[in-house]
This record gives structure tokens, C-alpha cells and sequence, in this order.
């Protein structure tokens, strides 16, 4: 694992635990020596990690969308930004320059990122762990929910196991680093109508 994409919110969110979280996971994929890939703006969360990142020393590529440029949403201090066509470009590649994904805190965008980063591991479109920072239980509803769609055979547990979460982000890396893929049909009842 040599680059870990963050998705994360362009808000601070209501609590300071969340920029405490994002510029730790920053600073400590900059000790390790991880590449930052993430959304590219100065603002919210991105613009946390990012900070943080690049002041361990750690190299950052960020990725935004022309229309969010346009805005001055661009970090211009990180290592390399590239500016791409449109959302879904910008998805395409973060997930070709990442190893592995890790969510902090966020919303709509944040939740559609991961779950789609993981929805891509499961169809076995790509083999990448994902990841959740938990801060202050921000995730227990979402992993209540993913918990529920095994229960209900919605979902295998070996692919409930791609989302791995932790509060620590040394810890979380940890897990992310040494975790161990599923390569089975997402189709559960192949037999039944």
C-alpha cells in the first residue's frame, strides 16, 4: 500500500473531534509514507487532511473537477493537482491512483464516494480494502445498516468484511494494509426467483 485516497467533507462538520481526526490521519500517512489522493480543494475536511499532510511532509495529489477550479476551490499547495473533465473522472481517478480508501466524516458525497469504492471491490472490479474513521461514532448508524444488509442476504459477510472501520487512523491503516480480499460472486441466491 503506497497511496490511500481520503474522502471526506468540504465542511468542518458540528464537532471539533472531525478536524482533530482528519489532520491525524494526514499527519500519519505522511510519517508512514503514504500518498494523500483526495479531492483536491483547500476547504473543510479536504483542506484538513491535505494541510496536515503535506506539513509531515507527505506528498498530496489532489483531484478536482474543472467546475469546482473554476470556484478557487483548489488547493494550489499540494504536490500535484490534477483537474479533471467532470465527478465522475475525478472518481476514476482517485481509484486508479489508490491502494486503498479511508473515509473521515462527511455527507452526501463522502457516503457516495466509499460506498461506490467499495461496490467496485465487490463486483471484483478492482481488490481495495475501504476504510472508515470513526470519530465519535460518526459511522455506527451506517455500519448498523451494512450489519442489516447481511443479515437480510443482501450482502455476504466476506463483503461486508471490505468495509473495515476504526477510530484510530494508525490503527485503521494497519487493518487497511493487511486486509484480506474476497474474490466470490456478490449474488447470494442464484437458485431463488
Amino acid at each position: 500500500m503506497t497511496r490511500v485516497c481520503v474522502f471526506c467533507g468540504s465542511n468542518l462538520g458540528a464537532r471539533e473531534a472531525y478536524a482533530r481526526a482528519a489532520a491525524a490521519l494526514g499527519a500519519t500517512l505522511a510519517a508512514r509514507g503514504l500518498e494523500l489522493v483526495y479531492g483536491g480543494t483547500h476547504v473543510g475536511l479536504m483542506g484538513v487532511v491535505a494541510g496536515a499532510a503535506l506539513e509531515a511532509g507527505g506528498r498530496v495529489v489532489g483531484v478536482i473537477p474543472e467546475a469546482l477550479a473554476a470556484k478557487a476551490l483548489a488547493h494550489e499547495g499540494v504536490t500535484e493537482l490534477r483537474v479533471v473533465g467532470s465527478m465522475h473522472e475525478r472518481k476514476a481517478v482517485m481509484a486508479g491512483l489508490a491502494d486503498a480508501f479511508v473515509a473521515l466524516p462527511g455527507g452526501l458525497g463522502t457516503l457516495e464516494e466509499l460506498t461506490e469504492a467499495a461496490a467496485w471491490t465487490q463486483l471484483g472490479l478492482q481488490r481495495k480494502p475501504c476504510g472508515l474513521l470513526n470519530v465519535e461514532g460518526y459511522y455506527d448508524a451506517l455500519l448498523a445498516l451494512l450489519d442489516r444488509a447481511v443479515a437480510d442476504r443482501f450482502v455476504r459477510p466476506v463483503h461486508r468484511a471490505i468495509i473495515l472501520a476504526d477510530a484510530d487512523p494508525g490503527r485503521l491503516l494497519d487493518r487497511l494494509a493487511g486486509a484480506e480480499l474476497p474474490e466470490v460472486s456478490k449474488l447470494i441466491d442464484r437458485d431463488r426467483p
